[in-house]
């Protein structure tokens, strides 16, 4: 298993660095257009695998050679937030960037998965569709799963209660419009809504909704990278070891939920060939018009990206 991290800035090195501990890629490839940064970020997560037991092998280079025969490949380049942009700001610069990245990896890894998870991502994913030219189940975008794992550690801190036993789910877009569900939402098996009263669950929703611009705020600089790193990985070891599992992901919907077209955060099993299937829920009428809402919201982004 070869696996391909294009981005060496902070959410990219996290990624490489994450993947290297897990082990189950034989090779990290981490690529960066300035000059030593991959090389040395690269070295240094290889000079600390005899302390960490893995053998996973990492390469830093500023091309794209060294990324041929890729199995997948996470593209984590592109500007990040900051305080006061959101991510539609980043939509044109961002769509360039992912267009030449995606040119360059589909040449040498023409069989690869693509996981995007640079931002705006429901449209940076569908960037990466249309230029890769690949089939939309092996290109798909890190959302639900970030967007998820805020939630659920959000609930863990209101509760005082383990992050393990948080089951929830975010869908839509990743961004303001993005569509949590405490309907659905337990811990340890308990309706979420038996334990909070409606207006510290719509807090927590709020907070959930603003996640990311909360970090954003506070760094000044710079955006999130440990937990999308980490849902990134998440991703790739589903794909890489075939384990099914089932996870909120920026899908390319073909029907499904009345949608065509689009990418939106939907519950997708992923699997050594991608996205092998996209599970349906059943909303209430007040879900579907906050899911509607998200809809148009991606699709009026990916309508202003400029793909040919």
């Amino acid at each position: 298993m070869k696996i391909s991290v294009i981005g060496a800035g902070n959410v990219g090195a996290t990624c490489a660095h994450i993947l290297a501990s897990k082990g189950f890629a034989q090779e990290v490839v981490l690529v960066d257009i300035l000059e030593g940064i991959p090389q040395g970020k690269g070295l240094d997560m290889w000079e600390a695998a005899p302390v960490a037991g893995s053998d996973t092998r990492i390469v830093g280079s500023n091309g794209y050679g060294e990324t041929a025969k890729s199995d997948i490949i996470v593209i984590t380049a592109g500007l990040a937030r900051k305080p006061g942009m959101t991510r539609e700001d980043l939509l044109a610069k961002n769509t360039e960037i992912v267009k030449d990245v995606t040119q360059n990896v589909a040449k040498v890894s023409p069989n690869a998965i693509l996981i995007v998870i640079s931002n705006p991502l429901d449209t940076m994913t569908y960037v990466a569709l249309k230029v890769s030219g690949f089939n939309h189940n092996k290109v798909f975008g890190m959302a639900g799963i970030l967007d998820t794992a805020r939630y659920r550690s959000f609930i863990a801190l209101e509760l005082n209660v383990s992050v393990e036993d948080v089951a929830a789910v975010v869908l839509g877009g990743h961004g303001d419009t993005m569509v949590p569900m405490p309907r659905l939402t337990t811990v340890g098996g308990v309706p979420l809504t038996d334990l909070l009263p409606k207006e510290r669950i719509d807090a927590i929703v709020d907070r959930t909704r603003k996640g990311g611009i909360e970090i954003v705020n506070f760094l000044k600089t710079g955006s999130a990278y440990y937990a999308p790193a980490a849902a990134a990985v998440q991703m790739c070891e589903s794909v890489a070891l075939d384990k099914k599992r089932v996870l909120p992901c920026a899908c390319w919907l073909t029907g499904q939920y009345g949608l065509k077209d689009l990418y939106m955060g939907v519950p997708a099993m992923l699997g050594k060939n991608g996205v092998e299937k996209v599970l349906e829920i059943k909303f209430t009428d007040d879900e579907k018009a906050s899911f509607t809402k998200s809809a148009e919201a991606i699709r009026k982004t990916m309508s202003e990206a400029k793909v040919t």
